[in-house]
C-alpha cells in the first residue's frame, strides 16, 4: 500500500528542512513525497533539490504559481499515485518515525476504514520540545462539527478515490477549506473512519487560522458557511463555545 505524503510550501526555508526530515525518518518503506511550491524565493527551491537524491526517487515536486493554498493541494493530491493520502505542512514534522506504519497497518488490517486522524501537539516554535497545547481527537463525532471542532487536518489520511468520489478542497474559502472538506466526507458522506490513541504530528502554533482576531473572524464565518453548505445549522454565537475548551486544553495541557 502506497501513501502519498503532500506538502504545499511557500518561502518556507526557515522550518521546511524538518519537514523533509520527518518524511525521510519514517519506517515505513512504500511513501511517496509530493512538494507543491508556490514558487518560493527564499531559498526553499534550493533546500528541496538538497533534499530530492536522499528521497531516492521518491520525491516529485514542482514550483509554480497556484490560486492559494487549497488550490496547491489539490494540485498535490492529483499528482499522487499512492492509495492513501495525507498533508503535512511545511512548518509541521511528524511526532515519531513509525507515524506511516501506524497510519497503514490500520487501513491494512480493516478494509472498511475509509480514513483516519489521531491527536497532534502544538509546540513553541522556539522551543520544539516545549508542548503549548494538546488536541486529542478521543471525543470527535461529526455532530460536533457544528460546534467548531473538527478532528486536525494534518492528521487526517484517506484513500485517494474518495477525493475524486466527494470532491476536493473547495478554493473559494481562504481558511476553512479543510474543515468543509472534513464535513463533506465524514459528515455528509459518512465515510467510516478511526480514531488513532497517538500523536501524529507536532505543529508550530502561529499558523494561518490563528494568526490574528481577523483570521479566527474569518474562519468562524467560513466554519457557519462550510456546515450551511453540507446541511448543517450553527451560527457565530454556537461556535464560541469552542473557545472555551481550547482555553482549557491550553492550562491543562502537560509541558
Amino acid at each position: 500500500m502506497k501513501i502519498s505524503i503532500i506538502t504545499v510550501s511557500y518561502n518556507s526555508s526557515n522550518t521546511i528542512r524538518d519537514t523533509f526530515d520527518s518524511v525521510l525518518n519514517q519506517t515505513y518503506p512504500d511513501i511517496e513525497y509530493i512538494v507543491v511550491d508556490g514558487r518560493s524565493s527564499d531559498g526553499t527551491i534550493d533546500i528541496i533539490k538538497a533534499y530530492e537524491p536522499h528521497f531516492n526517487n521518491n520525491i516529485h515536486w514542482i514550483s509554480e504559481s497556484d490560486k492559494g493554498l487549497y488550490d496547491a493541494m489539490n494540485k498535490g493530491i492529483k499528482m499522487a499515485t499512492g492509495n492513501i493520502v495525507g498533508i503535512i505542512n511545511s512548518d509541521d514534522f511528524y511526532s515519531d518515525k513509525n507515524i506511516i506504519e501506524i497510519v497503514a497497518n490500520t487501513f491494512k488490517h480493516d478494509s472498511t476504514v475509509e480514513a483516519v486522524y489521531g491527536d497532534v501537539r502544538f509546540v513553541n516554535p522556539d522551543n520544539l520540545e516545549k508542548t503549548v497545547r494538546y488536541y486529542r481527537s478521543r471525543n470527535f463525532k461529526p455532530w460536533r462539527f457544528r460546534f467548531g471542532f473538527m478532528p486536525p487536518h494534518p492528521s487526517f489520511f484517506t484513500y485517494k478515490h474518495n477525493f475524486d468520489k466527494f470532491g476536493y478542497y473547495k478554493t473559494d474559502y481562504k481558511i476553512a477549506a479543510d474543515y468543509e472538506l472534513l464535513i463533506r466526507f465524514l459528515f455528509t458522506n459518512k465515510i467510516k473512519y478511526k480514531y488513532l490513541p497517538s500523536t501524529i504530528m507536532k505543529m508550530r502554533t502561529g499558523g494561518a487560522s490563528t494568526a490574528s482576531l481577523k483570521s479566527n473572524i474569518v474562519l468562524n464565518k467560513e466554519i457557519v458557511k462550510a456546515c450551511r453548505e453540507n446541511g448543517i445549522y450553527t451560527n457565530l454565537f454556537i461556535l464560541t463555545f469552542k473557545y472555551f475548551v481550547k482555553i482549557w486544553e491550553l492550562i491543562f495541557t502537560k509541558q
